[in-house]
């Protein structure tokens, strides 16, 4: 839903905007000061706040500040009574959207001036996301300024742009392999049409070929019609296969043969379908012993190996840890509208200290708990990072192994966790933890209402 804030000391002024705009897909909520205000623009991130220029606490041109600068996307709208339009239009020069004069004697001014604000909000949202999404296919979002990287960034750019056909991406879970994957197609020329995924050890062996190739109506009792296979519908475009290392010995032989020749037939189909397809297959299983051991077919690890790409861990670029923990920050921020400045020197210290066996991957997940749970202060401590001490040893050192939790009582902590940080706020905890309200509950066993 659309949410609206209403800054007011007026009782009968928060009683008439809630009437008025609390309809269809609108939740409006009032408070009546200013600090009570930022408090809450903060829980909620609203969409669009109507601000009262006087306030009993605050001045509104300095809120207004304050409001810009802690939720810049947020659209503010002053309440100015008769008398003020002066200072009215100084707020529209320090980012006020709109003014409105009071008492509201035309309604429909009133819903329409909140309604190009909103829609105005949803556009910028919406460049920003675009953009963003751009920026993290390209090969700027391999982050990290060492020397593996630097290489990593210029080998990728010039595969990228060659005829290459089939590229193999090597690296340990949670590199950030498909980071790789996704920047070798939109750094190429094919980058205008399809990138289409196929994760190998999450189909079975049965549909794998249909999956991949398509099948005919009535190839099997369940075709009741055609289907295109995710190889046709990569077609001038790219395939990108993750965890290839985990295909079943039949499989491998049907992928083979299509990489071979660059065609394929759909289960139950009588007739070869030439695609244009650049196949890029990941994996972090070592082909080369799983071929010793007869479980990978030779031929496939040779076709796909032309050009190999090895992603390092984190744990061999120390470097480039605290780069990524300020990139992944800012994205926290984003997500959960906070606006934390950095971290500790301890918290840095800590951070390039533990040896991150879950890699890129890892720091991301530590560093969205640490900004979700995150109560005091514009800088993370080093108390603030949820790895166990022990584990902190010289990058390459031992890690002492911790009692662990299962996944459910894992979930259900961060649940407890982040609730407690939005003050038992149910709609504000599922917002954050990008689930509905009636989920929350019942994973924290409380009855679920239709409210």
């Amino acid at each position: 839903m659309d949410q609206v804030l209403v800054i007011d000391d007026d009782f009968a002024t928060r009683t008439l905007l809630t009437r008025l705009l609390g309809q269809g897909s609108v939740e409006v909520h009032t408070v009546d000061n200013g600090q009570a205000g930022l408090r809450m623009a903060d829980e909620i991130g609203p969409d669009v706040v109507l601000l009262d220029l006087r306030l009993p606490d605050a001045d509104g041109l300095s809120l207004l500040d304050s409001l810009k600068s802690r939720h810049p996307e947020t659209s503010i709208i002053m309440m100015t009574a008769y008398g003020q339009v002066e200072r009215a239009v100084e707020a529209m020069r320090k980012g006020a959207t709109d003014f409105l004069e009071k008492p509201f004697t035309h309604p429909d001014k009133l819903r329409f001036s909140v309604r190009r604000a909103l829609e105005e909000v949803k556009a910028h949202r919406e460049l920003s996301r675009l953009t963003k999404r751009e920026a993290s296919r390209s090969v700027d979002a391999l982050v990290g300024d060492s020397e593996a990287m630097r290489q990593l960034r210029k080998m990728v750019l010039q595969i990228a742009q060659s005829e290459a056909r089939t590229i193999l991406i090597l690296g340990e879970s949670g590199t950030g392999k498909e980071l790789v994957a996704r920047a070798l197609h939109y750094e190429s020329p094919r980058r205008a049409l399809p990138f289409v995924e196929l994760n190998c050890a999450a189909i079975t062996e049965t549909l794998f070929e249909s999956e991949l190739f398509g099948h005919e109506k009535g190839a099997f009792t369940d075709a009741i019609g055609l289907k295109k296979g995710l190889m046709e519908h990569a077609d001038r475009g790219t395939l990108f296969l993750d965890e290839v290392g985990e295909m079943a010995q039949a499989s491998q032989a049907k992928l083979l043969r299509a990489l071979q020749e660059r065609a394929f037939r759909r289960l139950g189909g009588t007739r070869d379908i030439k695609v244009d397809v650049r196949v890029i297959a990941a994996t972090n299983r070592l082909l080369e012993t799983l071929v010793r051991e007869g479980r990978y077919r030779e031929d496939l690890y040779y076709r796909l190996s032309v050009i190999p790409i090895t992603v390092p861990p984190l744990r061999d670029r120390p470097e480039d840890i605290l780069a990524l923990a300020r990139h992944f920050l800012v994205l926290a921020n984003r997500e959960s509208r906070k606006l934390l400045k950095g971290f500790t020197p301890a918290a840095e210290q800590k951070l390039i200290a533990y040896s991150w066996p879950g890699n890129v991957r890892e720091l991301r997940n530590v560093i969205e708990r640490m900004v979700i749970l995150s109560t005091t202060g514009d800088l993370l401590d080093a108390r603030d990072i949820p790895v166990p001490p022990q584990a902190t040893e010289p990058v390459g050192g031992p890690v002492t192994p911790t009692e662990l939790a299962t996944l459910d009582e894992v979930e259900r902590a961060h649940i407890r966790a982040v609730l407690a940080k939005v003050h038992g706020n149910r709609s504000a905890a599922a917002r954050i933890l990008g689930i509905t309200r009636q989920t929350l509950r019942k994973k924290i066993g409380e009855p679920s209402t239709n409210g």
